[in-house]
């Protein structure tokens, strides 16, 4: 909004030029959307509290987890509300691609939304079913890849990380593609966020790589260097993952252990399909696999378990996702959240080393 209205003021003073870099609006947007969480954070935790609006929990889980039980949480409402009014202050308003991102972030977040709120009102931690859930993650992720399909401006080659020359042109068959890619890596997030602080960590960690990635892949020379497809547009979406690095930054404050409140579906399907449509409009979709290692290994070791259990009647880990088999093990709960967050960066630096590694 602040582009449209103060960059044509450039004309008449050079200050207002600044409204033009990416850079700038994207720093912008990530304090922005800080403060915001910081204002709003305390109040929202209040109001959870006061109508009860708690967390069910596992009676399967952990032991240490059932004194949790009853704390505030939806608390992604706060990192939605901070970084939707900070993104539309900030970016580019005629950005086909950022409303992409913002309408599969919202649209998840209310899917998310639903799941909290069925599981709150029938106090069952089961809440929208699975086959619901997924089903309208599919559907939405299959129309943001109809609409990438039908733009002339976008390309439907898949970048193969490590190989350069490698970018078979999937087609129509894109649109599936996308589909997977978004609600996959909604879904990752979801399972990730099973401790204080935990899945936070690695969704800004993953972030602040793709708003690299994005600001690559809208740059014309950078682009041509570093070999990756050119998309015109796509550094708009920089401005997009500050505002969410912000608005994540500010909820930590009040998710670290141990936490006030917690994210809820709303939030961890929202940022997950935010990744993911980021991923795929910046043509760095398989690189995702890498950059959201933890997420990754998080899903996969659910379904590693699930197999296991009905093939053999065996669990592979004492308890899935993987997070909370270290808690059974006898790690702390907040060594578990700092080692991933620490094992989250490695996995970003291997994805950022791909861009020379081709």
């Amino acid at each position: 909004m602040l582009y449209h209205l103060l960059y044509p003021l450039g004309a008449h003073s050079i200050l207002f030029n600044v409204f033009k870099y990416i850079t700038f609006r994207a720093i912008m947007a990530t304090l922005t959307a800080l403060i915001i969480s910081f204002l709003l954070g305390g109040p929202l935790v209040e109001y959870l509290r006061t109508f009860q609006i708690g967390q069910m929990i596992r009676t399967d889980g952990p032991k240490s987890h059932f004194e949790k039980s009853g704390t505030p949480t939806m608390g992604g409402l706060l990192i939605l509300f901070a970084m939707t009014f900070s993104c539309l202050l900030w970016t580019r308003l005629d950005n086909l691609y950022f409303w992409i991102v913002l309408g599969v972030t919202l649209s998840y977040g209310a899917i998310g939304f639903l799941d909290d709120y069925l599981k709150i009102i029938r106090k069952n931690h089961k809440g929208l079913s699975g086959k619901k859930k997924l089903s309208s993650q599919l559907f939405i992720g299959v129309l943001i890849g109809f609409v990438l399909w039908m733009d002339p401006g976008f390309k439907t080659t898949m970048a193969v990380p490590f190989f350069k020359n490698f970018n078979p042109d999937l087609g129509i068959w894109y649109i599936p593609f996308a589909a997977l890619v978004i609600a996959g890596s909604s879904n990752a997030v979801n399972l990730t966020d099973g401790l204080d602080g935990l899945a936070i960590g690695p969704v800004m960690i993953c972030g602040a790589t793709y708003l690299l990635f994005a600001y690559i892949a809208g740059h014309l020379k950078l682009a041509q260097y570093l070999q990756v497809t050119y998309v015109p547009g796509a550094g708009e979406l920089c401005v997009v993952c500050g505002a969410m690095l912000g608005a994540g930054m500010g909820f930590l404050w009040y998710n670290a252990y141990p936490a006030e409140v917690f994210m809820g579906d709303v939030g961890s399907l929202a940022l997950g399909g935010l990744l993911g449509s980021v991923a795929v409009v910046t043509k760095h979709e398989i690189l995702l696999v890498i950059a959201g290692g933890v997420f990754v290994i998080e899903a996969v070791s659910v379904i590693l378990q699930v197999a296991s259990f009905k093939t053999t009647g065996k669990r592979i880990f004492n308890m899935a996702p993987i997070h909370h088999h270290f808690e059974l093990k006898g790690w702390p709960e907040p060594k578990v959240i700092v080692r991933f967050w620490i094992i989250s960066i490695v996995f970003a630096l291997m994805a950022v080393s791909t861009l020379k590694l081709r």
